[in-house]
């Protein structure tokens, strides 16, 4: 087999089924990889040789014996070291937590290796997925995420590890978590596919919660024909996690037969970067060839600080314990060591009232998103940025995510893809956020994106040893 980095999940799954290339080759090559360049980005939590490879050798047993469970059977991942693992330890991106162990395993991870997928390496995170207040890339126990198409800036939060590790070629695919920006930001910095389920789409039981309303588990991954693929494997109704829901979602990779229709929110580049902001445009302009695109309005209403109300009510109680004993002092982050107290501060009636006002979001978003695919825009305001900076949006109040804001709030599925560079040579993207339960359509939008550009086919330079 030549060098399996950077084939997509489908190939790699089509080689195994074939019998062109054995599990456990796959998997070592990974693993390899995780151990030599993961340090280099600030990556990896924990590699799981031992572990992956007797679960390589069985599948490989299996798919000899006429037992092929799919597409990711023998497949390598990581996973954002927020989802509990029995046989390695969960951290939640944080020091306090470097050696605590679960007894059981997150739905997602049993889901998985169902699927016969392999659990290679835990990936590293921001502490506690950046709920604490975090300003700038060095809050996590392994250091700042590094960007591999620059590593003197940062990967992006708090899914770090996962967009770092499939960007570099560390693993095929990885699972991230969202509560705002957390899978599509790394995968905006990065140039990799990731995608946010609709809330309640994919169990969140074994996983640290942030925020009960608004957190989500998704993969990240070289495309989203793979992405469509790692959802299939995962998504589903769990009587362990009553969020979530019983429709059902079968990934259909066939492509659109028709044009597309798009909206693009009247204002949603107001205040994104400027080379964010022309990229978009440029790609907007190319799925002109597959879509008629026209710009909507929406209700004038405060998106971002109903979404932050409710996030910062949900975490403070989420961590209480943690707060009010003291053990945040061991953070990493200064602010992470401060910034919580405040949080505690919300006051019940803006929680509720936050709370009512997410019910009218959402439906008048829905009412807006009728007759259309999608509704586009930036995948976050600006680009990576530099390793020894605070983010734009904690210095000058500029990074509006007015997209983020409503997907997160209304629980809304959305995927972000490359869509172009900066002249820093780090990638940007461009989102497609779809009404509730409508994966099949964004991913099939997001396929035809790239039919028309090859972003997706350019990998960082410094990752091919």
């Amino acid at each position: 087999m030549g060098n399996p980095v950077f084939l997509t999940v489908r190939t790699l799954g089509e080689l195994v089924r074939t019998g062109q290339v054995a599990p456990v080759e796959i998997v070592t090559t990974f693993l390899d990889r995780l151990e030599k360049l993961g340090p280099r980005y600030n990556a990896v939590v924990t590699v799981m040789r031992d572990e992956a490879m007797k679960e390589a050798q069985a599948a490989a047993d299996e798919i000899r014996a006429g037992r092929y469970r799919g597409p990711l059977h023998g497949i390598p991942y990581g996973a954002k070291d927020l989802l509990a693992t029995r046989t390695a330890p969960t951290t939640w991106g944080a020091e306090l937590f470097r050696n605590r162990r679960f007894d059981f395993d997150a739905t997602v991870i049993r889901k998985l290796r169902d699927a016969g997928a392999v659990l290679a390496a835990k990936l590293s995170m921001v502490e506690f997925a950046g709920g604490m207040g975090y300003r700038q890339p060095n809050a996590s126990l392994t250091g700042p995420g590094v960007n591999p198409w620059d590593t003197n800036r940062w990967s992006g939060g708090s899914s770090s590890g996962s967009g770092s590790a499939v960007a570099a070629g560390l693993v095929p695919f990885a699972i991230g978590s969202e509560t705002w920006g957390s899978i599509l930001g790394p995968s905006n910095h990065c140039g990799i596919a990731g995608l946010r389920p609709t809330f309640g789409r994919v169990s969140r039981h074994g996983a640290m919660v942030l925020s009960w309303s608004l957190d989500k588990i998704g993969p990240m991954a070289l495309s989203p024909d793979d992405c469509g693929l790692i959802l299939d494997a995962i998504a589903g109704a769990d009587a362990s996690d009553p969020s979530t829901t019983a429709q059902p979602f079968q990934y259909d990779p066939t492509p659109s037969p028709r044009r597309f229709r798009f909206g693009v929110i009247r204002g949603v580049t107001d205040g994104v970067e400027a080379t964010t902001r022309a990229n978009f445009d440029a790609a907007v302009a190319a799925m002109q060839r597959v879509a008629d695109i026209e710009e909507i309005s929406i209700a004038a209403l405060p998106y971002e600080e109903i979404t932050r109300t409710i996030l910062f009510g949900e975490l403070a109680s989420a961590f209480e314990d943690l707060i009010e004993d003291g053990r945040i002092a061991a953070l990493t982050a200064l602010e992470d060591r401060v910034t919580p107290y405040s949080r505690m501060a919300v006051l019940a009636k803006d929680y509720i009232k936050a709370l009512r006002l997410r019910s009218v979001v959402a439906a008048d978003m829905d009412r807006a998103m009728r007759g259309f695919d999608a509704l586009l825009g930036p995948s976050r305001p600006f680009p990576s940025t530099p390793l020894d900076e605070e983010f734009p949006s904690a210095i000058r109040g500029v990074g509006k995510d007015l997209m983020g804001a409503i997907g997160n709030l209304a629980g809304l599925p959305a995927i972000s893809v490359p869509d172009g560079f900066t002249e820093h040579g780090v990638p940007t993207g461009m989102q497609f956020m779809g009404r509730a339960y409508n994966e099949n359509i964004i991913l099939a939008a997001a396929s035809a994106y790239q039919t028309l550009t090859d972003w997706h086919l350019r990998h960082p330079s410094g990752t091919a040893e």
